[in-house]
């Protein structure tokens, strides 16, 4: 029976260890964890992702604000609310809600968070700590840190002698997840646009991870019998079956057709996305730890 992966229940074990460390923390005379969100302009998508990202913390216990600016601001402006953030002694974590409005440039803006304060894992001085080896000190990007979790849950901590694919090398997941692997003791692969065989390279993979945004594009003769599959990708295809002009959410995996080869596979939704907001959390925590000068909890 091929396990299909919950990462409702996932994400929620891990929102109730940093509900828990939370509250010890206040209990032990330190302030709630302080999470700082920034959302500029009026992007539907985003506005939701904030808003879920706002109650889970407020769930999680921590003292939660969002600055809500208009489309017109200015790069100026927006940098200025970040130093003011990152001065802020109340404030743990600073999230910048991705995309900004076209006229703002977001890597100065992410790069401008300071390392200990990016929750999101952004920052190049926490890449370099995860590509350097340094799990303990940064802070992870927290999709590959959900979609790392699921692994464990059916390969354990150590994935020596296993062969893993990650196909996408974006910076915000190819590379970081890359690297966990790596940190892990897997062998690692990762393929892209230029890849000159990737089903080939998919066969050979005991671990197999799809970060492209292409829906469905990783097909069942593409599988290792037995992989391990994690599907990041959210596409919104066309559903004729559930009526005219309606759509359904896919990921990068066709999902019905590779479950029966796989060993666990991760499915859109309910797979990997419960889990991103879930690191948020535990980064915030983590960050008001190290801020308190109290040994953080690793999840």
């Amino acid at each position: 029976m091929t396990v299909v992966i919950d990462g409702k229940a996932a994400a929620a074990s891990v929102i109730e260890a940093v509900t828990s460390a939370a509250t010890t923390l206040e209990s032990s005379g330190h302030r709630k964890p302080g999470l700082a969100v920034v959302i500029v302009g009026d992007d539907p998508a985003s506005h939701a992702y904030v808003g879920a990202k706002s109650r889970m913390a407020k769930q999680c216990g921590f003292n939660s604000i969002q600055h809500t600016l208009p489309k017109e601001t200015s790069q100026e402006e927006l940098m200025a609310l970040v130093a003011s953030l990152n001065a802020d002694p109340q404030i743990d974590g600073i999230l910048v809600q991705l995309p900004l409005p076209k006229h703002l440039d977001s890597e100065p803006v992410i790069q401008s968070i300071l390392p200990e304060k990016d929750v999101d894992g952004l920052h190049i001085v926490n890449a370099g700590k995860l590509a350097t080896g340094d799990l303990k000190t940064g802070l992870l990007s927290c999709t590959p840190a959900g979609a790392m979790i699921l692994v464990r849950q059916i390969h354990g901590k150590d994935l020596s002698g296993l062969n893993a694919l990650v196909i996408g090398r974006s910076n915000l997941f190819g590379k970081p997840m890359a690297q966990l692997l790596l940190n892990a003791n897997a062998t690692v692969t990762i393929g892209h646009s230029k890849s000159r065989d990737l089903p080939e390279l998919a066969r050979q993979a005991d671990i197999l991870v799809a970060a492209v945004g292409r829906a469905e594009m990783v097909k069942a003769d593409w599988l290792k019998p037995g992989a391990t599959v994690i599907d990041v990708g959210i596409n919104r295809v066309a559903a004729p079956e559930k009526g005219e002009g309606k759509s359904k959410l896919v990921g990068d995996v066709a999902f019905a057709e590779c479950k029966p080869i796989a060993k666990a596979i991760s499915p859109v939704p309910g797979g990997v996305g419960p889990m991103t907001i879930a690191m948020l959390m535990a980064n915030t925590v983590i960050a008001a730890h190290r801020r308190a000068g109290v040994a953080a909890p690793s999840f």
